[in-house]
């Protein structure tokens, strides 16, 4: 990794100055000084997500190559925070595109750390709440929780499929991923 990753320049620009001046020219080299700053939280970010060396170095390559244009399309206030979102983003589309998120590795993504990382003996009783769960929730959010973590649709092909706005499929996996984790606690005696 220490070869990946080199400690960039010393530069005593803020990254708001950085973010200005790549807006102003397109100085691809500028954006580079300041992905630089956050290229190591970035690998971690993709590590963490991709759980694989290799993917997680090409990811950090190609959030840079999105970083081009997303930069001066987002209105960012906080550079290290929006980058840190737009990282784990990107991996979690790597990850539904290539078929690899399942209910194992939901508990990762959903970040129910405490209750979905039960003993191996407890692991079968930990699925069963979250199914129970999931059947509490409301309808809609029951059916956009559904099919975007267990069928792995897109939120457009869950818009398409049930003719929510792409707000409203947002709002109910945001809200039902919320009443998840409220419920999976309320329900963790096992």
């Amino acid at each position: 990794m220490t070869n990946f990753i080199k400690p960039g320049k010393t530069d005593t620009s803020t990254d708001e100055e950085l973010l200005n001046v790549y807006r102003k020219n397109g100085d691809v080299a500028v954006l580079g000084t300041l992905y630089e700053r956050y290229m190591a939280l970035t690998y971690g970010v993709c590590l963490k997500y991709l759980k694989d060396e290799d993917l997680a170095k090409d990811a950090v390559m190609a959030i840079f190559e999105e970083l081009i244009t997303k930069v001066k399309q987002h209105n960012i206030n906080i550079f290290r925070s929006w980058l840190y979102v737009l990282a784990r983003n990107y991996c979690l589309m790597q990850l539904r595109a290539g078929k690899k998120l399942d209910i194992v590795n939901l508990d990762d993504v959903m970040e129910f750390t405490p209750l979905l990382h039960p003993e191996d003996n407890n692991r079968e009783e930990a699925y069963k709440a979250l199914e129970q769960c999931i059947d509490k929730l409301a309808g809609a959010q029951k059916q956009s929780i559904d099919l975007f973590y267990l069928k792995e649709k897109c939120y457009k092909e869950i818009a398409e499929i049930t003719n929510f706005s792409l707000n409203e499929v947002k709002s109910y996996i945001q809200n039902g991923k919320r009443n998840l984790k409220i419920c999976l606690e309320k329900n963790s005696e096992y």
